[in-house]
């Protein structure tokens, strides 16, 4: 069997922006200067763009603030020309780019229903016919009367998505359209989206939300700086997007300023950092990956019984991981001045996504601390595996079902 037929087809598309440098405000400046030209800066949303998305296909399109997403889905829209390139699009497209932009707020739900109804190819009949539908769908029977400027972003929002599950179209267009709403509504908007994919609708969506993205579409694309980055497999590109994303963070996440409870009496503590599985200092980790953090210590006088270690805490200053040199009923080797200690913790990142700090210390005996520098060196983590808590333990889960009048049990693992 060959593959289905390409609903949308997009080659060599690229699409700039001309920004004004300077803003002509005054009505005096432009009679005195008519002919004068504005300096002007090119700004490159998209560069030879090309994909073929197929008939049925629910594709999603992932990328950075400014990496062109939105340019791309309304270039397929018909709002913006492409200055080079072509797109085919077999069948009826209705855009939904930006829920309830179309909407008049001096005007009851009724009336914005119809209007925008036959925007999107209703009629008038059609579009009041389908208005109690609509009007279920986003919970508003108590607020028919009231025009559109009373209602609530999320209300708004509510109403412009129901009207979307009205439309009869070949190929749709979702833009963020999940940015707005309740927990309840989010739901509903899941089960059409499921309805979609069932009824083999080609359905472009765009968004921030990488569980979205592998819970719902077939492949994904990553635009970055206006190019195609990759193509593929859902979690592929989740990864991928989620690289880049937090590369531009890591510069961030270098050392910290030492707090006052940082103490350097036998043992100066130096360098701390962490490194990814490569041996590159990073500072981003992505859940499931192994990394090490490193710390460099400078011995400044003899240490007997030495202990030095690390640990990791929270922003919330909660402590979630911490080990030392000790090993119970045995004393280490005497600190010697000049001697250089270089540490090395290998883990699995099993941290939920957040951000994370590095305390560093050294112990004499068991109870006089030679060194401690506080919050010495921070990391992100950063996934998109769902978990509950600080950490992801290794475990297994059996849940054992029992059906009345049956004796034996039936296990699922």
């Amino acid at each position: 069997m060959g593959e289905p037929a390409v609903a949308v087809d997009v080659a060599d598309l690229s699409k700039t922006f001309q920004i004004p440098r300077h803003h002509v405000m005054a009505l005096k400046e432009r009679a005195l200067h008519p002919l004068r030209r504005i300096p002007v800066t090119e700004l490159h949303a998209l560069r030879n763009v090309s994909q073929q998305i197929h008939k049925g296909e629910f594709f999603g399109v992932v990328g950075r603030n400014g990496s062109g997403k939105s340019t791309l889905l309304k270039c397929l829209a018909g709002i913006y020309r492409p200055d080079e390139g072509a797109i085919r699009i077999a069948g009826r497209v209705v855009p939904f780019i930006e829920l309830g932009v179309g909407f008049n707020l001096e005007m009851t739900a009724l009336d914005n229903v119809v209007i925008n109804g036959v925007m999107m190819g209703m009629s008038p009949r059609e579009a009041r016919r389908r208005f109690p539908e609509v009007i279920e769908f986003a919970e508003l029977e108590n607020s028919l009367d009231l025009k559109l400027k009373n209602y609530s972003s999320g209300m708004q929002v509510r109403l412009a998505f129901a009207l979307m599950v009205q439309a009869d179209a070949d190929v749709l267009l979702i833009d963020e359209v999940l940015a707005v709403g309740d927990a309840s509504f989010q739901q509903k908007c899941f089960d059409v989206f499921y309805e979609l994919r069932r009824r083999g609708k080609t359905v472009v969506l765009v968004t921030h939300d990488m569980q979205m993205i592998e819970r719902f579409c077939g492949r994904a694309m990553l635009l970055h700086h206006g190019r195609v980055d990759e193509v593929g497999e859902p979690a592929a590109v989740a990864r991928r997007y989620l690289d880049l994303n937090f590369e531009a963070q890591e510069r961030d996440a270098g050392p910290t300023a030492g707090g006052p409870e940082d103490v350097s009496l036998g043992v100066a503590i130096g360098d701390v950092w962490v490194e990814a599985e490569d041996g590159r200092r990073v500072g981003s980790v992505r859940q499931g990956e192994r990394f090490t953090i490193r710390a460099e210590l400078l011995v400044k006088e003899e240490i007997e019984d030495p202990e030095v270690g690390i640990t990791i805490h929270n922003d919330d200053g909660l402590v979630v991981f911490g080990t030392t040199t000790r090993e119970p009923g045995r004393a280490e080797a005497p600190l010697a001045p000049g001697e250089v200690l270089q540490l090395r913790v290998a883990l699995r990142n099993d941290l939920a996504p957040a951000r994370y700090f590095i305390d560093c210390g050294a112990h004499e005996g068991e109870h006089r601390i030679v060194a401690f520098r506080w919050r010495v060196s921070q990391f992100l983590v950063y996934g998109n595996r769902r978990q509950l808590g600080l950490v992801a333990l290794d475990h297994s889960l059996e849940l054992e079902v029992r059906r009345a009048g049956a004796e034996a049990a039936e296990s699922r693992r």
